[in-house]
């Protein structure tokens, strides 16, 4: 490739706002001398926790108009009537399980012969993720079910984690806090989100213990644990368990994860789960008298999913709801101890967004930018195209029915 690629920054217009960006100006700055062909445009935004002086500074130009770039990323969904036809779009479109909110922007993008890469599909051979922001997603949710616990109990207080400058602040709080009583935390999940919510609850100096510990043994400290698919399924025909197997045949499996439920007190999602998968537990299962949990850090936020009371994402200005599980409905958080506190915000990175759009930025330029600026024919990338010009590709022809409104 050897013109000039112009590329674009754009203003993130989904709402509720999301301050993060794709690449901070540092991170461009290093990419335009690594790469001379590439120049870069910033759409000015207000709410961006990078300022557009902090661009200016290093000579990155800002540009409302963003029509002469080649590629426009941005992090969240875009409004579709910002779209310009005919470009290259990079972001998390949120279309590949067929979500209802987001098929008439997918449509708009098809009629404006517009390409999109999404990120969430940009993975090795082997079906990896090369670039995520489950790491804070993890860290914020762990972090802001702890303040839940802290205010249900009166016992400590924790800063809104975003109102805290960067991570260091937030990680200089939950330091000072002292958890007395024998709390027994449960972590779902083997993965990004899952290793970020270890963080937080080790820098709580929060005890592991392992999944029969867990189940069996009262402590005089606060504990946790984590648990993947292999603890909390198995197969209905009583085949050992194979990760592979249940990826791809989830339907074939059972939820073992009700004895869990009658010795944890705080419980933090941080699993995939695929809409064949089973269940965690069910309504009738919250209404027993040992179901113990009273707090749920719903990472993963699947709505009407394997969490029966994740009923609505929540947002970062007002983190938490009540589900009264008797009534079966929501109610106003910490209304009484009977109920069960839920945090689902569904952009949780957003909390701490310098060091989230940091580290996103990394693995974009160690995994993604090269290929992406030197024109290389790159799988990764195909498999990540949602659309190309207009059109499905391969990878994604399950969404047609979807993109026509039949499904």
């Amino acid at each position: 490739m050897d013109k000039r690629l112009n590329i674009g920054i754009l203003r993130e217009t989904k709402n509720p706002p999301d301050r993060r960006v794709p690449l901070t100006p540092s991170q461009i700055s290093a990419l335009e001398k690594s790469y001379p062909i590439v120049k870069f445009f910033v759409q000015p935004a207000n709410l961006r926790c990078f300022s557009n002086e902090e661009f200016e500074q290093l000579n990155i130009p800002l540009a409302e108009d963003l029509t002469h770039c080649d590629i426009l990323m941005g992090v969240k969904e875009v409004d579709k009537q910002t779209f310009i036809p005919g470009k290259v779009y990079m972001f998390f479109s949120h279309v590949g399980k067929k979500q209802p909110h987001n098929r008439l922007m997918l449509t708009a993008m098809s009629e404006k012969k517009i390409s999109l890469i999404d990120y969430e599909y940009l993975t090795t051979e082997k079906g990896q993720r090369v670039v995520a922001f489950g790491r804070y997603a993890g860290i914020v949710g762990a972090y802001n079910g702890l303040r839940a616990i802290g205010i249900r109990s009166g016992s400590f207080n924790l800063k809104p984690a975003n109102q805290c400058h960067d991570l260091d602040e937030l990680w200089r709080g939950l330091r000072l806090i002292e958890i007395k009583s024998r709390l027994k935390i449960l972590i779902t999940g083997e993965g990004r989100v899952a290793c970020g919510a270890m963080e937080t609850l080790n820098t709580a100096n929060i005890v592991r213990v392992k999944p029969d510990q867990f189940l069996s043994t009262d402590f005089d400290v606060p504990v946790y644990c984590q648990i993947g698919p292999g603890d909390y399924t198995r197969n209905k025909n009583g085949q050992n368990f194979s990760f592979t197997h249940f990826a791809t045949n989830p339907q074939e499996y059972v939820s073992t994860f009700l004895p869990y439920t009658r010795v944890t007190d705080f419980l933090i999602t941080g699993h995939y789960w695929d809409p064949r998968s089973p269940c965690f537990f069910t309504k009738e299962d919250m209404k027993q008298p040992e179901f113990r949990i009273s707090v749920i850090a719903d990472i993963s936020c699947d709505i009407n999913g394997p969490i029966p009371s994740t009923v609505r994402p929540t947002v970062i200005s007002d983190p938490f709801y009540d589900y009264n599980p008797h009534l079966e409905t929501e109610q106003p958080p910490f209304l009484k101890p009977d109920n069960i506190t839920v945090m689902s915000i569904d952009n949780l990175p957003g909390e701490l967004p310098r060091n989230a759009s940091h580290d996103f930025g990394m693995q974009l330029m160690q995994n993604v930018l090269d290929d992406i600026f030197t024109g290389n024919e790159s799988n990764m990338i195909s498999r990540a195209t949602i659309i190309s010009e207009g059109v499905l590709t391969g990878y994604f022809a399950y969404l047609k029915s979807y993109l026509e409104g039949k499904s």
